[in-house]
């Protein structure tokens, strides 16, 4: 055991042996702090008493415990965006105390101590941003859709692969290295449309956690990043929906109570029609076309103020299709060429308050990823007829259970424990190939991996706690175990977040966090093409492993404004690449067999200045960062750039709300480009003899080393307005967005061409030009 898990167990041996010495004639308020409007919990509301600022602030289903000696107090109940509310408490018995908040549609005039979205300068927790709905609504939206993934493409170090693209890069990480939750449950593939979108609607979304780096004990399995979204609960007062018609797509949502104030449900849906817009142009014997869909649906009920079931279900798909089909006289012939992926996630959870003190939520998950391509081609004449069929797939299916709890033993300490047990199946990617022909038996050829079985389980303590007013900690330890191919890998993960206040305005950070990741990704493609294939760690491919140093300092000096910085070092080892030349489609070896093993490092620093509250919000972003990658057998086994490696990344994200009728949102964004391997010359190979100059002269591309180039600076600059006007009924909503303002002609990606005197020359592709949308929203 290194010293650095030693040294965690120790503090936390400590903590836990310290603080029920301090717990003598003390009693605890406690409950739920939700929305007057909809019932829904607040993530994050703070509840604190002024007179020495003892608080807490909710967790992820609402819930609280303050402990406090015996008296008379004000306690304050605040979230940015609603009324705060002020309970005068005589305290001379424990007190269980539901509050509802109302919404404050004056929100310039709002002032929350600390913040309630984003107390960088009171928590312990570094590398962590929150993001509300509402502001991601507020910025300008790619073809009519507001997106998740894209707004956090804009927070410091955090990178998008591509253009257009839904996937992120986080501090020198892999998008397979990033934990993408949906309430509690991991999705696999969170792209549509190859990149372009993400998988989440945010009618059916509530609140969006990014954590970069000193990850709570809690999360494990990744090492770069972990975005934890959670879903709707329902409207427990009254019916609510809403409508929305876009260029490419559209979608709805309703929820509402079943029984008021008990049972309540959410259900959203939406899917582009594409297709369905292309087809009056096709001819009548072939017809090609994509879309995808989601739908979201949740359900909770209350059997009592301790005691609450929820079950939430996602699922969406993408389709892309080509089929032709013609005749003529006795002959005809058709082909269909299929590809569709898609994600199942399904969560029962039941919270339960065992005491004022502690709450417990237990959950049972499933998750099913899968990505298939179907190829079928036949043709028939008056003598013969044949047919071949193609078909491949791939996936990963997950059953799981956890028990999580969260005890607030003494004041200044809240402490979560937990355990999770999830069982594996991959199917790491099947080609069937089979021919038939009427003069001879059926052809079967089948290649790829048999399905993989595996066992995961985790058990992770961390204390949230106060040392004094000024030095505040979470330490927390992570351990987790690995079972496949009789084989055991298992590990000890110690996480440290250190948060220490110089002054009322200025605090300093540093974090220490130690992952270890089971899963692979084996990816041969930039933007997130669902021919990613996931796969697990093996007898010969170990588990990837990570330590993340950082440092960092928030500045909350000016009024409603937030300055911060870190930096940040990581290590990786057991990383994966395909070797040269090699791809996933056509092999008859398994994908073992197919890859290389190295290690990568990253290190950079992050710059932000934010406004959360008033009628003018936003954030500047700026990141300094390199990460490179290491592999004996790759690039001769020298370093090398990630192809996502970027010097420069700076984002300025600005919201302004003119009147409840009118508000606008821009987005600037620039980045260096991505790195490329691409030829530096041509070695020239002569023939043998002069006679045979002509047939076999040839020249060969020379390679200095990977990612030896830099694709052309990235910029962008997007723009939206919203209008809004107060119907008899609802809400109608008018959005104008203009993606790409000023038609900037960013590379998608380059290629060796010819100039129009025949001279080769470096052509780009450039997939977006100016993009103005529209679309319609009305809500009841």
């Amino acid at each position: 055991m290194n010293k650095a898990i030693r040294l965690t167990l120790l503090l936390l041996c400590l903590t836990l042996y310290y603080g029920p010495l301090q717990a003598q004639n003390k009693y605890t308020i406690s409950g739920y702090v939700s929305d007057g409007g909809t019932g829904e919990k607040l993530i994050n509301a703070n509840v604190y008493e002024p007179a020495d600022y003892r608080g807490s602030a909710t967790n992820l289903y609402g819930f609280y415990s303050l402990t406090l000696p015996a008296g008379t107090y004000q306690i304050i109940y605040s979230y940015v965006g609603f009324k705060s509310q002020v309970k005068t408490i005589e305290l001379n018995a424990d007190i269980q105390l539901n509050v509802a908040l109302e919404y404050d549609s004056a929100i310039e005039e709002v002032t929350v101590l600390g913040g309630a979205v984003n107390n960088k300068l009171k928590d312990s927790q570094m590398s962590k941003e929150i993001l509300s709905v509402s502001t991601i609504k507020r910025l300008p939206a790619f073809m009519g859709e507001a997106d998740i993934m894209k707004t956090l493409q804009l927070m410091p170090g955090v990178q998008s692969g591509s253009e257009g693209s839904s996937g992120l890069y986080v501090r020198g990480g892999g998008p397979d290295q990033n934990l993408i939750l949906l309430d509690g449950v991991p999705v696999y593939n969170a792209n549509h449309l190859f990149g372009f979108f993400s998988v989440f609607n945010t009618d059916a979304v509530k609140n969006v956690s990014l954590y970069k780096g000193g990850f709570p004990a809690r999360f494990g399995g990744r090492l770069s990043s972990v975005i934890d979204v959670r879903m709707k609960e329902g409207n427990e007062k009254k019916i609510h929906g809403g409508a929305q018609l876009g260029l490419i797509s559209s979608r709805f949502f309703i929820e509402g109570p079943i029984k008021k104030d008990k049972t309540a449900f959410h259900l959203s849906a939406r899917r582009t029609y594409i297709d369905l817009l292309a087809r009056p142009f096709m001819s009548t014997e072939e017809t090609t076309g994509y879309f995808f869909y989601d739908i979201n649906a949740k359900l909770n009920h209350k059997f009592s103020d301790r005691s609450r079931l929820y079950l939430s279900v996602y699922t969406g798909r993408d389709k892309a299709y080509n089929e032709y089909d013609d005749e003529w006289e006795a002959n005809s012939s058709s082909y269909n060429d299929y590809m569709y992926w898609g994600n199942l996630t399904t969560a029962l959870r039941w919270n339960y308050m065992f005491s004022n003190k502690l709450f417990m939520n237990a959950t049972v998950t499933y998750s099913d990823y899968n990505f298939n391509v179907d190829s079928h081609y036949k043709e028939n004449d008056q003598t013969d007829s044949n047919a071949f069929i193609y078909e491949y797939s791939s996936g990963i299916m997950d059953w799981s259970a956890k028990v999580e709890f969260d005890w607030y033993p003494t004041p200044g300490h809240e402490l979560k424990f937990g355990a999770n047990y999830t069982y594996h199946t991959f199917k790491p990617g099947v080609e069937t190939t089979k021919e038939t022909d009427s003069t001879a038996d059926d052809i079967i050829k089948t290649f790829g991996g048999n399905n993989t079985y595996a066992s995961e389980m985790n058990m992770y303590i961390e204390d949230n706690f106060s040392l004094s007013p000024l030095l505040k900690a979470n330490l927390g330890i992570h351990t987790s175990a690995f079972y496949v191919e009789n084989t055991w890998y298992h590990s000890i993960e110690p996480r440290a977040s250190i948060r220490y206040l110089i002054t009322d305005d200025i605090t300093l950070k540093a974090a220490y966090s130690k992952m270890q990741q089971y899963l692979h990704l084996l990816s041969n493609s930039t933007i997130g093409l669902p021919t990613d294939l996931w796969l697990p760690a093996t007898k010969r491919i170990k588990p990837q492993v990570s330590d993340q140093y950082a440092l960092g300092a928030v500045y909350d000096g000016i009024k409603n404004v937030e300055l911060s910085a870190e930096t940040f070092y990581k290590t990786m080892d057991k990383l994966i690449e395909y070797k040269e030349g090699v791809s996933f489609f056509g092999s008859s070896v398994g994908w073992e067999d197919m890859v290389e093993t190295g290690r990568g490092e990253a290190y950079g620093l992050e710059l932000m200045l934010r406004k959360e509250v008033g009628k003018t919000t936003g954030w500047l972003g700026y990141t300094w960062s390199k990460t490179s990658r290491q592999f004996d057998k790759l690039n001769f086994g020298n370093w090398f750039p990630a192809r996502y490696d970027r010097r420069h990344d700076a984002s300025i994200v600005i919201s302004h709300k003119f009147n409840d009728r009118i508000d606008i949102g821009a987005t600037w964004v620039y980045g260096t480009g991505n790195a490329i391997t691409l030829p530096t010359h041509e070695i020239r190979l002569l023939p043998a003899a002069e006679h045979d100059r002509v047939w076999y002269e040839s020249n060969i591309p020379y390679f200095e080393h990977r990612n030896n180039y830099r694709m052309p600076d990235y910029h962008r600059l997007d723009f939206g307005i919203n209008f809004h006007k107060q119907k008899k009924r609802g809400m109608r909503t008018w959005n104008i967005s203009v993606y790409n303002v000023y038609n900037r002609q960013n590379p998608f990606f380059l290629y060796a061409g010819h100039n129009d005197e025949g001279n080769k020359v470096l052509k780009q592709i450039t997939l977006f030009p100016i993009l103005p949308s529209v679309s319609y929203t009305y809500k009841f």
